[in-house]
C-alpha cells in the first residue's frame, strides 16, 4: 500500500545488492522461488528521482532494469520520496486513496487543508504566514509547485530553495536539531513562525526565536503531542469510542512522555528506533500517532475507524458537534499522508490545526518544557558486543553495564539514560536526560566512559563537556 518495505524484503534487496553481475539471476530466481511470485502477473514499478546529481544515472538503470524484465515502468521524474509513495498507494488502492498524480496529490491534500481552516476564526495574514528552509532539496520544488493550490490560505516565505546553496548544507531538519540553532540563510524576525523540511522531505521540525534571540526547537515529539491532543478532542466530540495511542522510541523526551500518560491519557507504546519500527507498531490502534524526535512521522487510521467517522459524518441524525467533528476528521485524514512520513502533509496538519485552535507557535511550545539531554557517541571494535532490550531502553551486554548506567542515573533528579549500538558503523550512541543541562551533560559523558571501558572502546577515553 505504498508503505515502506517489509522487514523480510530487506534480506533481499541485500542479496541483490551484493549479488556479482553473473549471480544476479540466480539470485532473483532464488527470491521468486521462495515467495512463490506469479510470474504471470503484470508487474508495474514507480519510479521517482530527486535533486541529487546522481539521481538521472540512477533513475534510469532502474527503468531500463525493469524494461529488460518485461514489466511496465512509470516514470514521475523530480518528486519527494513520500509523493512517490502517495502514487503507488494511490495505484494500489484503483484510485480510491487519490489520484496517482502530482497534481491529484496537491489537489487532495490542499483541499482538505482549506475545508479544515475554514473551521478557523478570522485569521489574520500575519497568522497565515510561515517561513520555509527547504533544505535546498526536493521539498522546495514541490512546494512552490504546490502553492497555488493553496489559494493565499498559507503564505509561505521559501529560504533554501536550491538556487545556490547545497543540499542540507548548513540548512534542513536535522542540521537544525543537532545543532539547535537556525539554518543560514534563513532570515527571521522575533516570532517567526518557521520550519525547516530536510533533503527528502520527508522530516519536518518547527521552530522561532524569542524577544531576547533565545532559539526554540519543536521537535517531532512537539509535533506529535500537538497532532494526538487535537484528534483526542476531536474523537471526544465525535462521541466515537476508537483506541489512539502516541508511539515513540527511547529518544523522546520524558516530558512528552509524562504529558501524554499523565494528562492526555493517551496511551504511548515505545518501540525500537527506526520508522519501520513505530509504524508497524502504530498499525495496532484505530488511531496511530507516530513520530521520530528527528520530526519523521505520520498518523495511521485503522480502516474500521474510518468507516465509523464517515458513517457518523453521512448520518443525518447526528447532532451539530458530533458531525461537525466527525468533517474536521474526515479533512484530517485527507490532508495527512498515510502510507510513510511525508514534511509536506505534516506541515499542512500543523498548520491547520494552530489555525483552528487558535494557537501561536509560542503557545504549542508552552504545552510542556522539554527535560536538558545530551546525545554523545564512543567509538568501539565492534559495535556487537552492544545487545539491548526492552525497545533498546536496557543493556543487556556487555556484563555490568546496564548495573553501572543505573547507578549513575540514581545520582541525578528527573534522569534517566540509555545506549544503544549504531546501525552502520562501530560507535555505540549515548542518551542522557536530566533536571538541568549541567546534570544531563554530566550524565551522558559518565556513562559514555562506562561505555568506553566495559564495551571495548578504541582512541582516547571521552572527555568531559565542560
Amino acid at each position: 500500500m505504498g508503505e515502506m518495505v517489509t522487514p523480510s524484503w530487506e534480506g533481499y534487496a541485500t542479496q541483490l545488492a551484493n549479488a556479482e553481475q553473473e549471480d544476479l539471476l540466480t539470485a532473483l530466481k532464488d527470491i521468486i522461488e521462495k515467495e512463490a511470485i506469479n510470474m504471470s502477473q503484470e508487474a508495474n514499478v514507480f519510479v521517482g528521482k530527486d535533486t541529487r546529481s546522481s539521481s538521472p544515472s540512477l533513475s534510469q538503470a532502474v527503468l531500463d532494469g525493469v524494461c529488460a524484465l518485461g514489466g511496465h515502468s512509470k516514470d514521475y521524474g523530480l518528486v519527494t520520496t513520500p509523493q512517490l509513495h502517495y502514487m503507488v498507494c494511490c495505484q494500489n488502492t484503483r484510485g480510491k486513496y487519490g489520484e496517482a498524480t502530482v497534481d491529484g496529490y496537491y489537489n487532495k491534500l490542499c483541499q482538505a487543508f482549506i475545508q479544515l481552516t475554514k473551521n478557523a476564526s478570522n485569521r489574520t495574514d500575519d497568522q497565515k504566514h510561515l517561513c520555509l528552509d527547504g533544505a535546498n532539496g526536493i521539498g522546495a520544488l514541490k512546494v512552490r509547485e504546490m502553492e497555488r493550490h493553496l489559494q493565499r490560505e498559507l503564505q509561505i516565505s521559501l529560504f533554501n530553495d536550491g538556487s545556490k546553496g547545497k543540499l542540507n548544507h548548513e540548512c534542513g531538519a536535522d542540521f537544525v536539531k543537532v545543532q539547535q540553532k537556525p539554518p543560514t540563510g534563513i532570515e527571521i524576525n522575533g516570532g517567526d513562525r518557521c520550519c525547516s523540511f530536510d533533503g527528502d522531505a520527508d522530516r519536518i521540525v518547527y521552530y522561532y526565536t524569542d524577544p531576547e534571540g533565545q532559539f526554540h526547537l519543536l521537535d517531532g515529539d512537539k509535533i506529535a503531542t500537538l497532532i494526538s491532543t487535537f484528534l483526542k478532542e476531536l474523537l471526544t466530540q465525535a462521541g466515537l469510542d476508537l483506541e489512539m495511542a502516541v508511539v515513540q522510541t527511547a529518544y523522546a523526551n520524558g516530558s512528552s512522555t509524562q504529558y501524554l500518560k499523565d494528562t492526555m491519557k493517551v496511551i504511548v507504546r515505545c518501540t525500537k528506533t527506526g520508522v519501520k519500527h513505530l509504524h508497524h507498531a502504530a498499525l495496532d490502534f484505530d488511531t496511530g500517532v507516530y513520530f521520530e524526535a528527528n520530526g519523521h512521522g505520520t498518523v495511521l487510521f485503522s480502516k474500521g475507524a474510518e468507516k465509523k467517522i464517515q458513517q457518523l459524518a453521512e448520518d443525518p441524525n447526528t447532532n451539530d458537534e458530533r458531525k461537525r467533528a466527525a468533517l474536521l476528521l474526515q479533512n484530517t485524514i485527507n490532508v495527512i499522508n498515510q502510507t510513510v512520513g511525508d514534511a509536506i502533509s505534516d506541515m499542512l496538519l500543523i498548520e491547520a490545526i494552530l489555525a483552528i485552535k487558535g494557537m501561536s507557535v509560542q503557545q504549542w511550545d508552552a504545552i510542556y518544557t522539554d527535560l536538558p539531554n545530551r546525545q554523545l557517541k564512543v567509538k568501539v571494535a565492534d559495535r556487537r558486543v552492544i545487545d539491548t532490550t526492552d525497545a533498546e531502553t536496557r543493556a543487556v551486554s556487555p556484563a555490568g553495564l546496564q548495573a553501572a548506567i543505573d547507578s549513575l542515573v540514581a545520582k541525578y533528579k528527573l534522569a534517566r539514560s540509555f545506549v544503544r549500538p549504531s546501525g552502520t558503523e562501530d560507535v555505540v550512541r549515548v542518551y542522557a536526560e536530566a533536571e538541568t543541562q549541567e546534570s544531563a551533560d554530566a550524565l551522558a559523558h559518565e556513562v559514555s566512559l562506562e561505555v568506553y571501558r566495559l564495551a571495548g572502546g578504541v582512541g582516547g577515553e571521552p572527555k568531559p563537556l565542560h
